[in-house]
């Protein structure tokens, strides 16, 4: 059996489930004996007709829930970390995709610079954090240096124990000030992992996520793992932990995700206020009437679609 990344923490991250996939409970639909009409097998994932309903009531939630972040003046931190191909960026547009763009900010910085390079190393980071009433989304965060930057050896070994020194002391810094930290890692098994890199090469549409960056690490897996053993070791603190996630289905990760997300922040419905009519357009008079610019007169796109289109 091959090795994952499901290594036990502290905290919550001591959930995580570091048992073979033989030895795990079955799923629901197994236990109960459900089958998959196409296949008459036991059913392992699950139906696309539930994913889609659930999906759609926790977006309204998260919509209720930005609302109480933003009348309550909340400043809310939510970092999503894991392996490459673990599925971060496809719960991040699941939460983020009915939502204020202006409320909830998705932070996805690149390689830093030289003069960023030369910057306190949490400085970048920090430039970024919510302000009232806004929650930010951390696609990766300032946990690379204890990954990427680790096995890659972007790092000197003082950098590296500096940060898992001063990283928890930075989070409760934040944390004291008022705000909200939640951290999750995306917990994908190497057989998956390599099935979703298989599946970017072969997709033109999906090609693009792959990196060399992508490429070296397939050969470093327990790096990667002893890498992310030793920073739940340090920063997997009490009173910022972290929720790992099983990321072996994409569409079970997303849903779990978010229903996790939505118990870590009391809130309220502040979207059910009465509706009130939108009050009557005034006419226009008629000296003030105003007439369109004729499309002729116009630069227009072309309608290449239509009711016509097949």
């Amino acid at each position: 059996m091959k090795r994952d990344d499901r290594s036990p923490g502290r905290g919550a991250a001591a959930t995580a489930d570091t048992r073979s996939e033989n030895e795990r409970p079955r799923k629901e639909g197994k236990e109960k004996g459900k089958k998959d009409k196409k296949t008459d097998e036991p059913r392992t994932r699950i139906r696309n007709k539930v994913y889609e309903r659930e999906l759609a009531r926790l977006q309204l939630e998260l919509a209720k829930l930005q609302e109480w972040i933003r009348h309550e003046g909340l400043r809310v931190v939510v970092i999503f970390e894991g392996r490459d191909t673990a599925g971060k960026g496809g719960v991040i547009k699941r939460i983020v995709e009915r939502l204020n763009p202006r409320v909830v900010r998705v932070v996805a910085l690149p390689a830093p610079t030289k003069r960023e390079r030369s910057q306190w190393y949490f400085q970048r980071y920090a430039a970024h954090l919510p302000a009232a009433g806004e929650m930010t989304l951390f696609d990766r965060s300032w946990y690379n240096r204890a990954g990427v930057e680790r096995v890659m050896g972007y790092c000197t070994e003082d950098e590296y124990q500096e940060f898992l020194r001063a990283c928890p002391e930075f989070e409760q810094m934040l944390i004291r000030d008022g705000i909200i930290l939640i951290k999750y890692w995306f917990s994908v098994s190497e057989e998956e992992q390599e099935k979703r890199f298989q599946a970017r090469m072969n997709d033109p549409l999906k090609r693009w996520k792959l990196s060399p960056m992508d490429l070296e690490a397939r050969s470093k897996w327990l790096e990667y793992s002893r890498a992310k053993d030793e920073m739940f070791l340090h920063t997997d603190i009490p009173q910022a932990p972290w929720y790992v996630v099983n990321a072996d289905v994409k569409k079970h990760a997303r849903l779990n995700c978010i229903a996790h997300l939505l118990k870590q922040i009391p809130y309220e419905d502040l979207t059910a206020i009465p509706k009130t009519d939108l009050p009557p357009r005034p006419k226009a008079k008629k000296k003030k009437k105003y007439e369109r610019t004729p499309f002729e007169e116009q630069t227009l796109v072309p309608e290449v679609y239509g009711p016509d289109s097949q």
